[in-house]
């Protein structure tokens, strides 16, 4: 029995937005639903090295991203240990060449911006906007998605739904309900500040990672390099949900003049006004992506540590297997839709169980102290940059 080419995403975020258009592009019609009134900036920068700027290129982003997103010359790994720089990794048009892809450094809401003008001006995609994915049926047509809106209820007939809402998934709750969000016990702290509130010096287009004990400091330039996103991480107990709490400046100050952080570092701390702070949780590895004609997608299914700087990333990529699986061989029945979301996951489940234990793994060694911050130092200098920036070869490299 033929079915719907009607494809629900719940959530407009990077994930949701990009799967929309990378489903559109085959051939689907697109149901957006977001809980959101209005689509807001949460979060500062995002990373996004070839693997998921290849993507976005291809589905025409590059032009509305154009005078936004910055391609960093290089990643400069500093050392709190003597305050110096260990490592430069080459980035740039060299290193864009030779992926086939840039690297970018982008403000959050300047590529969420993109996504939903490139959203609004495809005929084949609907974003509703403070409409949230209530409930979901499955029968022989395929599903009916129940959506609610303020007091009101509506049913959608659909082929599909994707989860794309984030750690704290609904559509997760409702498919796999014992799955829970686990606390890391880290904070990230993040904030922007112009970048002529900085020398000269700590502005130019690259990415800093600054490593030290128990703690490590991120900034690199956003928004056509005007400003510069910083971002902090430190261990602690708070552990509220949500992506955009206030934090004060004293407490962020504090905890990096404990371990008596060299100046520049303190320096890029003590300019930045307003803090916002998330506790970072991540999703159990090795999780089930999908159940029948539903799927997840992004956060919703592999939520990780921010530290190997490709949890967006993932979620593009997520989106273009996802669109490739679907537009080679989805049937035109629910048991073929729900074999092909099957193989999605298949597909995913091992690069994405390898990413998030690479993100574990630098979130220790960032953190090192004593000894072992000295031997990694050393092994750092020794590689030498070429050999380390080969070491990311198995990410950056990756097609659909």
């Amino acid at each position: 029995m033929a079915i719907s080419r009607t494809i629900v995403v719940a959530g407009a975020g990077i994930g949701g937005l990009t799967a929309a258009l990378a489903l559109a592009f085959k051939g689907f019609r697109i149901v957006v639903l977001e809980k959101a009134e209005r689509l807001e900036e949460a979060g500062a920068g995002l990373q996004l090295s070839p693997n998921a700027s290849r993507v976005l290129i291809e589905l025409g982003l590059q032009p509305r991203l154009a005078g936004r997103a910055v391609i960093p010359e290089a990643v400069s790994i500093m050392s709190a240990r003597h305050g110096g720089e260990i490592a430069r990794l080459p980035l740039g048009e060299a290193a864009s060449f030779r992926a086939g892809a840039p690297y970018w450094v982008v403000h959050r809401a300047d590529l969420q911006g993109a996504l939903a003008a490139a959203v609004n001006d495809h005929p084949d995609i609907e974003l509703r906007l403070g409409c949230q994915f209530e409930d979901v049926t499955a029968h022989a047509k395929g599903l009916t998605v129940v959506q609610r809106s303020g007091m009101t209820r509506q049913q959608e007939r659909a082929t599909a739904l994707i989860g794309a809402d984030g750690i704290w998934s609904t559509v997760r709750q409702h498919l796999f309900p014992e799955v829970q969000p686990q606390f890391s016990g880290l904070i990230a702290w993040r904030g922007t500040l112009d970048a002529t509130q900085l020398p000269r010096e700590y502005t130019s287009r690259r990415v800093q990672l600054w490593m030290g004990p128990n703690a490590h400091l991120v900034a690199y330039p956003i928004s056509g390099a005007r400003l510069i996103n910083v971002v902090a991480v430190v261990p602690g107990t708070w552990n509220r949900p949500g992506w955009s709490a206030p934090g004060e400046a004293a407490e962020i100050k504090n905890a990096f003049a404990t371990y008596r952080w060299p100046a520049p570092a303190r320096m890029m701390l003590g300019a930045v006004d307003d803090w916002r702070k998330w506790a970072l949780f991540t999703a159990p590895e090795g999780g089930q992506w999908s159940d029948g004609a539903v799927a997840l997608l992004g956060d919703a299914v592999h939520a990780m540590l921010p530290f190997a700087a490709q949890g967006a990333g993932m979620a593009i990529e997520d989106a273009a297997v996802l669109a490739k699986v679907l537009g080679e061989g989805a049937g035109e029945s629910a048991a073929g839709m729900a074999a092909a979301l099957k193989r999605y996951g298949q597909l995913r489940r091992a690069r994405v169980s390898r990413v998030q234990r690479t993100a574990r793994r630098n979130g220790t060694i960032y953190h090192l102290a004593g000894p072992a911050a000295l031997a990694r130092d050393w092994f750092i200098r020794a590689a030498g940059p070429q050999r380390m920036l080969a070491r990311q070869d198995w990410i950056y490299d990756w097609r659909a």
